[in-house]
């Protein structure tokens, strides 16, 4: 009893210490910048591949999993040919998911090929990802529901490996309580950058507007699991505390955190970007409102219309002054016309 009371007690302890170097309880959580930390993209592709924990450092590159490095490998040399800004990212299946290896997901097209093989990856490529066009070799499934991605890549970075896991079931827990299986689904990805924010989530769900958005958010913990999935997914609200970007999405003008935004919105709570909010204010302040329409149109105030404007007035009040003053000279003609007539007459009257 003695020897499995202090194993466990070292189980404990090595538990906490490496929460407390990897985990949620790490001393760089929260310090870093989260929003604007994802590059620009536009389309995002997931390719089911095998369990996170047979993941290979780099598992794009690996000798040993060929199907990740052919496709990886075709992507990069096609890159230049895309018309839309791709990722590749490796997930994980099952049932809870129901992908299978060699599945491959497309956001936001919400659509999944099942079964690509090594040879199909040239074709899938040129088809799907260079053209834009339906794969001659299969049908397309089309995805419903919310789909949750969490970096647990043990082998690429302790943190994801550690906190990865846990919301993962965090998840798990939370969508069997609110009755959302067959709605939302959650399984493990690879590398997506940025292990320092670990826990990393990316949610592809649908916006007010039914637009899907692809949603990233870095230093989740399962504290933060719950709102995920009542406000990001339920009701489309971007959380800016956690919030690093999103999947086609442009980073704009800060906004308070506390303040919650549409999932189509962007809302910046650090300073990053303040340089480019002052210069856009002190433009402000050296020119005139501007505001942007429809289609392009442009109902901004133009400073030369303004100095042309002005110069109007200006000619206008010159033109008035100039004809006030020869009403005056035209009086004082008169007037003296009239005092040479009266004195022309006296003369007249003694002259008789």
């Amino acid at each position: 009893m003695a020897g499995e009371s202090a194993s466990f007690s070292t189980t404990v302890a090595s538990a906490e210490e490496e929460n407390t170097d990897y985990g949620f309880e790490r001393a760089e959580m929260y310090q870093g910048n989260l929003a604007g930390t994802v590059n620009p993209y536009e389309r995002h592709l997931f390719l089911c591949y095998k369990s996170h924990e047979s993941w290979p450092s780099h598992i794009e590159n690996s000798e040993s999993d060929p199907l990740p490095t052919l496709l990886a490998s075709a992507l990069k040399a096609r890159k230049k040919d895309f018309q839309v800004q791709t990722r590749l990212t490796i997930c994980e299946g099952g049932d809870d998911v129901k992908l299978s290896e060699g599945d491959v997901v497309i956001f936001p097209d919400m659509i999944i090929y099942r079964g690509l093989k090594d040879s199909d990856v040239d074709s899938f490529v040129d088809d799907v990802v260079v053209n834009g066009n339906p794969w001659v070799s299969r049908i397309p499934d089309e995805l419903t529901g919310s789909y949750v991605f969490v970096c647990a890549h043990n082998n690429r970075d302790r943190r994801c490996g550690v906190c990865g896991p846990v919301l993962i079931e965090k998840f798990k827990e939370e969508i069997e309580f609110r009755n959302l299986r067959n709605q939302v689904f959650v399984t493990a990805c690879s590398h997506v950058g940025g292990h320092k924010y670990a826990g990393n989530v990316i949610i592809f769900s649908a916006d007010p507007e039914g637009k899907i958005v692809g949603n990233w958010y870095g230093y989740v913990t399962p504290n933060d699991v719950a709102e995920l999935l009542d406000r990001q997914i339920v009701k489309g609200e971007v959380i800016d505390r956690i919030w690093r970007g999103q999947m086609g999405g442009k980073v704009k003008e800060t906004e308070k955190v506390d303040e919650p935004k549409l999932a189509n919105g962007t809302s910046v709570a650090n300073n990053v970007f303040q340089p480019q909010e002052n210069a856009i204010e002190e433009k402000a302040q050296r020119s005139a409102s501007c505001c942007q329409g429809a289609n392009g149109f442009s109902c901004c105030r133009d400073e030369n219309t303004e100095q042309k404007q002005d110069k109007n007035k200006g000619g206008l009040s010159c033109w008035t002054s100039k004809l006030e003053h020869r009403h005056v000279l035209t009086t004082v003609a008169i007037a003296g016309a009239i005092g040479t007539i009266a004195l022309a007459y006296a003369f007249y009257k003694r002259a008789r």
